[in-house]
């Protein structure tokens, strides 16, 4: 099946091309050209690749650690309707059996495909953390790093299990981080009371980045630069960034943009109530509250996010200036890289899957096409 959008303005990893169209053949483009001069309607305002959301905990009133069937297909579909065609479900700190029942639910969805947003594997956020800066996590189920339950972990994803995030200073965790990256498996650092030194330490092993920068982690001092300092400044970290203006100041994303604009990667960290009204949810097994779309917890802490990818682009732009192009690109070609899919996903590309978004100007998402289709939003 064969199909063209046409755009005023597309987006490609070059920059913005003037009144062209994808042609798209099974999915995949198979051409970027001019709209022929006469054709005057256009698909889209502003076409671009679709999104990748790489880090979320739930939304649209579900959460990835619910068991019911139809759980990961509702956030799926949730996460279209911000412009997301790809994502990972993310596990939070729990029980081992119920890690185990949440990694082979996604890795069902991951074989099976089902509608909307596409599942690309699984994100486990804890259980390898440290007190000290626990989040929303509960501190009396953290696990020490042993390969065997890391390998075990790993086969009852049938090998769809992406990331795993951990603390740098617990013990074993370097040997940890090359166990997991000889088995392609992305790690990232956070929840963690780790320093510098700590983290230069396991980015030398094979880390990838922080989770959630600033937030969960040893902060940038003078004198000791922590596990932030150690991320802004190492040119081979990742850096996910929850861009709500409530988990992290303008000012602090805009010192992101200055020191590592081109690995930063917006997530959303969402939890159940992304998408509901305020009111009482629950994220790790307790209770939480929503008002005015800020989640926090009993103690006042906050609770993951309601963000969506859509408004965290919008955000990166407003409040830090860069360009619409460099926000776009956060969101996209920057997590496809750090996930290394980027020969298939994260760009409009010929030879690439055919996940695509049209905004109006003002960023607004219109419509969305995964691998070349059309989704009703």
């Amino acid at each position: 099946m064969t199909k063209r959008l046409r755009a005023r303005r597309l987006l490609t990893e070059q920059g913005w091309l003037d009144d062209h169209q994808l042609h798209i053949k099974d999915g995949i483009i198979a051409a970027i050209e001019p709209i022929p001069s006469g054709v005057m309607e256009r698909d889209a305002e502003l076409l671009c690749p679709a999104y990748i959301d790489t880090h979320v905990h739930g939304g649209a009133g579900v959460d990835v650690m619910d068991e019911a069937p139809d759980t990961l297909d509702k956030l799926a579909m949730h996460k279209a309707r911000e412009g997301v065609a790809n994502w990972l479900p993310t596990t939070v700190t729990a029980p081992l059996p119920d890690i185990h029942s949440a990694l082979e639910r996604i890795a069902r969805r991951y074989h099976c495909g089902g509608p909307g947003a596409q599942v690309l594997g699984s994100y486990l956020e804890g259980p390898y953390f440290t007190p000290q800066n626990k989040g929303a996590h509960p501190p009396e189920l953290f696990r020490e790093l042993e390969l065997s339950e890391l390998a075990e972990l790993i086969t009852v994803s049938q090998h769809t299990l992406r990331v795993v995030a951990l603390a740098p200073e617990k013990t074993g965790a370097l040997q940890a981080i090359e166990y997991l990256k000889r088995r392609n498996v992305r790690v990232m650092l956070g929840h963690s009371a780790a320093n510098w030194e700590q983290t230069r330490a396991a980015f030398d092993a094979g880390a990838d980045g922080l989770v959630h920068c600033y937030n969960g982690m040893t902060g940038l001092h003078h004198r000791e630069p922590g596990m932030v300092g150690a991320g802004l400044t190492d040119p081979r970290a990742w850096l996910e960034l929850i861009a709500d203006g409530h988990h992290v100041h303008p000012a602090a994303m805009k010192l992101c943009c200055c020191c590592a604009k081109e690995r930063l990667v917006l997530i959303t960290d969402a939890m159940q109530a992304a998408g509901m009204p305020d009111g009482r949810y629950s994220l790790c097994g307790e209770q939480v509250e929503m008002r005015s779309g800020i989640v926090r917890t009993t103690s006042g802490g906050l609770a993951g996010s309601t963000l969506s990818v859509d408004a965290a682009v919008r955000n990166m732009i407003e409040f830090t200036g860069i360009t619409a192009e460099e926000a776009i690109h956060m969101a996209s070609l920057h997590p496809a890289r750090l996930l290394g899919i980027d020969r298939q996903l994260g760009s409009l590309a010929v030879g690439k899957r055919a996940d695509a978004i049209a905004l109006n100007s003002g960023l607004h998402l219109q419509q969305i096409w995964i691998q070349g289709q059309a989704l009703p939003l």
